[in-house]
């Protein structure tokens, strides 16, 4: 099982900027499918994005442009650069791994196993 430990989150305004981390417990980020959940208030958990073994991403439409994930592999940290945030961005931010697969990235919260215990992101206007 791997460890995940998320970090970064806090209050901004809109326009603002907040860069996520998530550190893991062994070699799982530069091994594995690893991606970002947010949940809102009173809505389910949603995949945001994700990034495979060898550094490709993909990002949900309401984010893209505007987040970027990236991971240190060496480092084993996956990361969540967030820019022009908005309102509607506010929520509980999860990072998940994946040790099943490597290359094609799943987009279904029940493909990942492994969880961290969520950083808040607070966005006002």
């Amino acid at each position: 099982q791997v460890q995940l430990a998320e970090s970064g989150g806090g209050s901004v305004q809109t326009g603002g900027s907040l860069n996520l981390a998530c550190v893991a417990s062994d070699r799982a980020v530069s091994s594995y499918c690893m991606a970002w959940f947010r949940q809102a208030p009173g809505k389910e958990r949603e995949v945001i994005a994700t990034i495979n073994q060898f550094g490709i991403s993909t990002h949900a439409d309401s984010v893209k442009g505007r987040f970027t994930i990236s991971k240190d592999g060496p480092g084993n940290t996956l990361y969540l650069r967030m820019t022009n945030l908005i309102v509607e961005d506010t929520a509980i931010y999860y990072c998940a791994a994946d040790v099943r697969r490597f290359r094609q990235c799943a987009w279904r919260e029940v493909d990942y196993d492994d969880w961290g215990q969520g950083t808040q992101v607070t966005v006002s206007s």
